[in-house]
């Protein structure tokens, strides 16, 4: 039963995130997404059954029951962008920063709430997760490995000339995506915890 929980909180925080992006695309000229069906928060249209079931069900098995998973990305032109610069940047670092919004919004609420005893004990565990599912999706795509938003954000800050490594990049982002999940998840779940900790002010809510 906690597995359905999580991945129903997963699911819409990679919904909302999605959406994000399209949102930041459309207010940038592109209507790629609204045409498409994308700019909605029924999850039906963004579910990818390996990213959006599988892949979370696989990593709540595994020691440290790291939640990850994604939704379908949300297709955009960058060429209908009022801003060719950086609006690929804006796009990008849109959907993080919605998650970061969403994990302050539900951390904040636990730090105050819990002390005025306003929050039935079975209800800290559920926001907890939305908290710490955010703060994983937001900390996660923002590593600078292609697809992910960081890669995004990256090649906008890089000169023209370096083109080349966003090719390399892109050719072998799924392998490197995976190399870096398996290499680095215990400090994944070291940060995570404890920007947790620091907005929840709670310790121990959520298991290793």
């Amino acid at each position: 039963m906690e597995a359905v929980f999580l991945i129903a909180i997963l699911i819409m925080s990679v919904v909302i995130h999605e959406v994000a992006h399209g949102y930041a695309a459309y207010m940038q000229g592109d209507p790629t997404a609204k045409y498409q069906g994308r700019l909605t928060l029924n999850p039906l249209p963004h579910l990818d059954m390996i990213g959006s079931i599988i892949v979370p069900l696989l990593f709540f098995l595994t020691p440290g029951n790291l939640m990850l998973g994604w939704a379908k990305p949300v297709p955009y032109n960058p060429f209908n962008f009022r801003n060719q610069r950086w609006g690929e940047l804006i796009v990008a670092i849109v959907g993080p920063a919605v998650n970061i919004v969403i994990a302050l919004i539900f951390g904040l609420f636990l730090r105050f709430a819990i002390p005025a005893g306003i929050v039935p004990t079975a209800a800290v565990s559920i926001i907890s997760f939305i908290v710490l599912i955010n703060l994983v999706l937001a900390l996660f795509n923002m590593v600078p490995i292609p697809p992910l938003d960081g890669s995004k954000v990256l090649f906008a800050l890089l000169p023209q000339r370096y083109i080349r490594i966003r090719h390399t990049l892109e050719q072998y982002g799924f392998i490197l995506v995976l190399l870096f999940v398996f290499l680095f998840i215990s400090q994944i779940s070291g940060v995570v915890l404890f920007l947790f900790e620091q907005i929840t002010g709670l310790s121990g809510v959520i298991g290793s």
